[in-house]
């Protein structure tokens, strides 16, 4: 699946991106504003495409004194079939994070991140995903090995895009971000939050419990309870 335009992946053509910019567009869109949200292709090109669609319905134009305005007609029948392509990137992430709920041993956290998440990849580009386990489940437990491997093969039959797995403890999580390791960057960098709380959540609740407290420390003693000590007095010498 191309992520930057999931429409693509059934219409590869100029009409994919207009028609994607138009079902996620919430005002009326000039043939200039819709070339440069859909930042491809030429603003003849695009105004070609608008015009081709206007003639089946699909598009409505309006004028606005020389200039025309275009917005995706949402009674049309074949409309509905347009937002749920230009939607797949939500409807994805909206399936995976179902199926992680239903997870017998579930996750800290799950993330999607990298070109995925921000929208950029292309159908070459690697699916990335995050899992946070709990520092008790062993990494050769056997269902929590069958529950990722069906997620990574649910991935490539739902995308076709390969997949990519960091697959980590909370107390390696927790030594990674002590050790300032790169790839937490990524990590962080404008993720797709599938189940759990996000890594700072995480991160910053493995460190309260780490940290001592005064209510954990022991009491120091009341020195009103011990006798009081001779006062020291000076000798005279001869």
């Amino acid at each position: 699946m191309d992520f930057s335009t999931p429409i693509s992946t059934v219409i590869p053509s100029l009409d994919g991106p207009v028609l994607q910019v138009l079902a996620r567009a919430d005002r009326l869109l000039s043939g200039r504003q819709v070339h440069a949200r859909a930042g491809t292709g030429s603003v003849a090109g695009v105004r070609l495409v608008l015009q081709r669609l206007a003639s089946t319905g699909l598009v409505h134009v309006d004028e606005a004194g020389s200039a025309l305005l275009y917005r995706l007609n949402r009674s049309h029948l074949a409309a509905q079939a347009v937002e749920i392509l230009a939607n797949l990137r939500a409807t994805f992430a909206d399936t995976l994070a179902a199926n992680i709920a239903s997870w017998r041993i579930p996750p800290l956290h799950a993330s999607l991140y990298g070109a995925a998440a921000r929208g950029e990849g292309d159908h070459q580009s690697d699916v990335t995903l995050l899992l946070i386990r709990s520092d008790e489940v062993a990494s050769d437990n056997l269902l929590w090995v069958e529950q990722v491997s069906a997620l990574m093969s649910d991935i490539v039959e739902l995308t076709g895009n390969p997949v990519d797995v960091d697959e980590l403890t909370l107390r390696d999580l927790t030594n990674h971000h002590r050790a300032a390791v790169p790839v937490l960057d990524e990590w962080l960098d404008q993720p797709t939050i599938l189940h759990g709380p996000r890594l700072q959540a995480l991160l910053a609740t493995r460190a309260s419990i780490e940290r001592p407290t005064l209510a954990n420390l022991p009491s120091l003693p009341n020195l009103a309870n011990f006798p009081a000590l001779p006062a020291l007095t000076s000798t005279p010498t001869n």
